[in-house]
Formats: C-alpha cells, structure tokens, sequence
C-alpha cells in the first residue's frame, strides 16, 4: 500500500542554496553524528548506509535539482520508499529557506499503523531540529555531552 507522509514546513535560517549545498553530499550527515554513533555509518557523496538495531538500510540519490530538491531513494531497506527534502525560498525572506521532508513509502496495512505516525512525527523532529540548529540553538532532546568537543553550530557554519 502506497503511503504518503508529509512534514510540516520550517523556516530555517538559511538560503536555499546554502542548505541544498549542505544536504547535496551525503557525507556531510556523517559530521552531525556523535562519535560513538559514526562505526556502523558509511557514506560517499551519493549515498549512505547504516546498521539500526540490527538492520541494513540506505539510501542513495536518485534526483537532484539545484537548490530546490533533493530526492533519495531506499538502498537496502526493509521496505521500499522515496525521501524528497524540498528547499523552497521564504516568501518572507529571501535569505531563508522553507524546508519540508516528504516520504512515500510501500508499507503493508500493519507497518503503517506501527510506523505511520512515528514517521511523521520523526519528520516533523528533524525539521524542528534544522531550525534549532539555524539559529544557534541546541536541538530538543539533543545532549551536547554526547559530542566530545561538545556541539558547536559555528563550526558547521549553521549560523552565520
């Protein structure tokens, strides 16, 4: 069954160039991550792979148009589905980008209640932690404890 799940729209801190070109290289999500979550993550600049509880899964980029889109595919998943981030110019701002995640995903009518919401609400938490991490602040629910040299927005250049 084809499932469509939608995010809400953040407003991040950022032009949508600047954003694109910080999603465009799949290597790039393995610089967010703690250290001790690093060892079961590989990446090149079209894909990425992780073991999560004890599962395989990837994605790989299947579309890609200049500072607006950024299309992924699953690589090695339970399940089949597409990731599309959208990076759309603020009405507002220029210099800004609203951003929103949508998935389609093929789940059976059991993985969609199980997952359906949990999906969203993850979606929904990553946009929120983009807009965090724009303006400087430390994403809910995220111990800076957790990076050795502790989180610092600067050094990824989010809040310039």
């Amino acid at each position: 069954m084809a499932v469509e799940i939608k995010s809400k729209k953040g407003t991040v801190s950022k032009a949508p160039y600047e954003l694109y070109m910080a999603f465009a290289d799949m290597r790039n999500f393995v610089n967010f991550l703690p250290e001790d979550k690093k060892k079961d993550i590989s990446a090149e600049f079209d894909s990425i792979h992780a073991v999560v509880q004890g599962f395989n899964i990837g994605v790989k980029v299947v579309e890609r148009v200049p500072y607006s889109k950024i299309c992924l595919q699953d690589d090695g998943a339970p399940f089949n589905f597409k990731l599309t981030l959208n990076f759309d110019a603020s009405s507002e701002n220029p210099y800004k980008t609203d951003f929103s995640i949508e998935v389609d995903a093929e789940l059976n009518f059991m993985m969609k209640t199980l997952l359906g919401s949990k999906i969203k609400d993850g979606l929904n938490k990553a946009v929120d932690s983009l807009v965090a991490m724009s303006e400087g602040r430390m994403p809910e629910g995220i111990d800076p404890s957790m990076y050795p040299e502790g989180f610092d927005p600067q050094k990824y250049n989010l809040n310039s």
